[in-house]
């Protein structure tokens, strides 16, 4: 290398970036000891803004375009550093390129759920997770509030803050929206405007804007989910047709372990419910209450299912007296008949032995 090639190594005289990532927002241009000539090339890119920073301080910012660096067209940069001789010898600033694109698909999550008192249902715990946009819209703020003097500033060394800022502002929304637990799936687009205009004071002390804020889901407990849908049944199917439909059910489960003969009752009583609603739909009337279905354990054997009058049978035969055992659908074990309301009129149909005659 020669002493004009030395010498040519001195002066820059082009200053451009081209970004090739993704999540770069701030690069700084390698100066390192080489002086900038008068005259150099300036090439701001679209989605660029050049900023030039004099010991530390904000001097001019380059918006999109081709600049030739003259006196004419760095008016700041020039009154700081007070030339004497037209700003025609080389100088030294810190230059960094402030990438102004949209950063997108930021994800966002609740670390820890979030606590609402429902009228209804207590305390809930929920969670919600989306996503957001953001651009720098204030290249000189961000810089002096957020980069300082980071050569290579990315996404990643902002991103914990902002996900902070979007997750508690949208916290205080939907603490503050006094919905129903079951409507906020339906409003998460008026909650995605609501938190960005939340957030836009306090993005906007960084320099940034929030282009886009997404809440894809707000979620709740599973237990919760099933008595909101359990809810929404009430509000539409009779409460006497349900009652029968659950206590139908329940015979079913019943049958399922109870043997053949519980079989047959949980097809039977099916039918019977079924044709009991059917009727009732289509105007036959009420629906006649389910027929009592109860299991005798005789001798050691479980016997039945019977109805009222086999049990008022079974009573007056001495088979079922107050302390045989019973069972009926919902029962956890085997009971005395005596403690069940629905035998006592069965026990009671039974007359009391005869006194001994006189002698």
């Amino acid at each position: 290398m020669g002493i004009l090639d030395t010498f040519r190594n001195e002066f820059i005289d082009i200053i451009e970036w081209t970004d090739n990532s993704n999540d770069t927002i701030v690069w700084k241009f390698p100066r390192f000891q080489n002086e900038i000539k008068t005259g150099a090339q300036l090439t701001v890119r679209e989605s660029q803004v050049a900023v030039f920073l004099n010991e530390g301080k904000l001097a001019d910012v380059y918006q999109p375009g081709r600049y030739e660096l003259n006196t004419a067209n760095m008016p700041i940069l020039t009154t700081l550093k007070g030339w004497k001789y037209g700003f025609n010898s080389p100088f030294k600033v810190d230059i960094f390129y402030v990438n102004t694109k949209q950063f997108t698909d930021q994800k966002w999550g609740t670390k820890n759920p979030i606590t609402l008192n429902d009228p209804r249902f207590g305390m809930i715990e929920i969670r919600a997770f989306g996503n957001f946009s953001f651009r720098v819209t204030d290249a000189g703020k961000f810089m002096k509030e957020i980069v300082g003097t980071d050569g290579q500033f990315t996404t990643e060394e902002i991103a914990n803050q902002l996900r902070a800022l979007v997750v508690t502002k949208l916290t205080d929304a939907i603490a503050e929206s006094k919905l129903k637990i079951e409507e906020f799936a339906s409003n998460l687009e008026e909650f995605s405007k609501f938190g960005a205009e939340k957030l836009s004071d306090d993005f906007d002390a960084y320099g940034l804007k929030v282009t886009t804020l997404l809440v894809e889901n707000i979620s709740m407990p599973d237990e919760v989910k099933k008595e909101i849908f359990e809810l929404s049944r009430l509000d539409k199917i009779d409460m006497q047709k349900l009652t029968q439909w659950k206590t139908a059910q329940g015979i079913e489960k019943a049958a399922e372990s109870g043997g053949l003969a519980g079989a047959f009752v949980g097809v039977g009583l099916g039918g019977i419910m079924q044709g009991g609603i059917a009727n009732a739909q289509q105007g036959g009337g009420a629906v006649p209450p389910p027929v009592m279905q109860i299991f005798v354990a005789v001798n050691g054997a479980q016997t039945g299912p019977f109805d009222v009058p086999a049990l008022t049978q079974m009573a007056q035969s001495g088979q079922l007296k107050a302390d045989t055992l019973v069972w009926k659908a919902g029962m956890a074990a085997w009971a005395a008949a005596s403690t069940l309301p629905e035998l006592a009129a069965v026990l009671n149909s039974v007359p009391p032995p005869l006194a001994p005659p006189p002698l």
